[in-house]
């Protein structure tokens, strides 16, 4: 359900930006760390663009992947998925290295 409420806010953001026009594509990239499915969003979007200037649009999302360092060693390691162990020491306390969270970067029109 939390994809489809993501899709609705993406779909809004393309048609704001859009002006009216007919959307064709809309780009950005979602963090691994939020353990959403890129595919079902981009479901989502298509089955809410029906019927507005966004309809046949496609969604690409890239899959980024954020690191993430160890608060109690220091250690830099890739998380997997959501779940921050240390691979070193066990630990869960950790500092995100990179941007999280799902973002537009461009909305292509026709025309």
């Amino acid at each position: 359900m939390h994809e489809s409420s993501l899709a609705k806010q993406v779909l809004d953001a393309a048609l704001a930006g859009a002006g009216g026009a007919r959307v064709t594509r809309v780009r950005g990239w979602l963090a691994e760390t939020e353990s959403l499915s890129g595919d079902s969003i981009a479901f989502h979007f298509a089955a809410l663009a029906q019927g507005t200037p966004a309809e046949g649009a496609r969604l690409e999302l890239e899959l980024r992947h954020v690191e993430a360092r160890c608060a109690s060693c220091g250690e830099t390691y890739a998380p997997e998925h959501h779940v921050t162990l240390c691979p070193r020491c066990g630990s869960t306390a950790a500092e995100l290295l990179g941007e999280t969270g799902l973002y537009v970067e461009s909305v292509d029109v026709e025309g």
